[in-house]
């Protein structure tokens, strides 16, 4: 029997342990999962919260009435006296300070805020998972060069993980100026070191699992076991993960927008950019301050719902 032979026996055998073991907890346990969160209160709550806020942030543009930076009703504002027009059949939400519709401004920004927690979050996830996967392949495959870089990867993301990521986040802010972008980067950074951690102890938990010691009996190399294998296999955590980061993402970009660190354009409707603006009217117009809030809070919530819903639908410990 040829080389080439014995290699394409051993991987058909592998493929077909992968596949066995797939069909028996792989599908199974996504398709159990799937029933899990459409029976889960909390799973269906999230999942409406986060659709409504994507359809507004979506469409809210072409829903909103008034331009979000049109100061029509300047002339009936008057801050420095603590006169505001609140909410009436014109203006929903009523009138910011500069006599601007709050409502559509509301609207306008909710596809900013949607905007940059997904943004942020997609940089956390494909660098997290790039330098996860790298420690993770480096301590599955083993040998000393491998422990190595993983023990150096692992100790820059524990010094990471150790700073308030808040604190982190206001850092790199002020670092790179301030922008719109900035934010995105700074909040996605700050992610990077939990994604990193994850991925990577769930691959060197995979790597004890049956199928791979089946595959290292049958003489596969490690790095195919770790690439076609171990690491697809390892996803499903980061995947909730990534739920869980939005609402966190979400909560610190509106925290930079609130420092000052977002957008250098105020015009530009965003909800911590206009909670921002609302702080200082606070005595006298407190609702400017808390139709912003509560769009970051529910929308925060939906995401944390779902993710925690989806956490206890794949968790084998409670799957009854």
């Amino acid at each position: 029997m040829s080389l080439v032979s014995t290699n394409t026996s051993k991987l058909d055998r592998l493929a077909e342990l992968t596949a066995k073991s797939e069909t028996t907890s792989g599908a199974s346990l996504w398709r159990e999962a799937f029933r899990r969160l459409r029976s889960s209160k909390m799973a269906v709550i999230g999942a409406a919260i986060i659709a409504l806020f994507v359809v507004v942030a979506v469409v809210g543009p072409w829903l909103a009435p008034y331009g979000p930076t049109a100061q029509t009703w300047r002339g009936e504002v008057f801050p420095n006296r603590g006169e505001f027009v609140g909410g009436r059949a014109g203006n929903w939400f009523g009138l910011d300070h500069l006599g601007r519709d709050m409502f559509s401004r509301f609207l306008v920004g909710a596809r900013q805020t949607l905007l940059v927690g997904v943004v942020s979050m997609l940089i956390g996830l494909i660098a997290g998972a790039v330098v996860g996967a790298v420690s993770g392949a480096a301590a599955t495959l083993g040998g000393r060069t491998g422990k190595r870089i993983d023990s150096v990867i692992m100790r820059v993301t524990d010094i990471m993980l150790a700073l308030p990521s808040l604190l982190l986040a206001v850092s790199i802010a002020a670092v790179m100026g301030q922008s719109l972008t900035t934010v995105m980067i700074a909040v996605g950074v700050v992610q990077v070191p939990v994604f990193a951690r994850l991925l990577r102890g769930s691959m060197l938990a995979q790597g004890g699992s049956d199928y791979v010691l089946a595959a290292r009996a049958l003489g596969i190399r490690k790095r195919r076991i770790v690439l076609t294998q171990i690491m697809p296999n390892s996803l499903s955590p980061v995947i909730v993960q990534a739920t869980l980061s939005l609402a966190t993402a979400i909560i610190e970009a509106a925290a930079l927008s609130y420092l000052g660190l977002g957008n250098p354009d105020p015009a530009v409707p965003e909800w911590g950019v206009m909670l921002s603006q609302a702080q200082r009217f606070f005595d006298n117009a407190p609702m400017m301050s808390v139709y912003p809030a509560v769009g970051i809070i529910i929308t925060a919530l939906g995401f944390t719902l779902l993710g925690e819903a989806m956490r206890e639908a794949l968790d084998p410990k409670l799957r009854g």
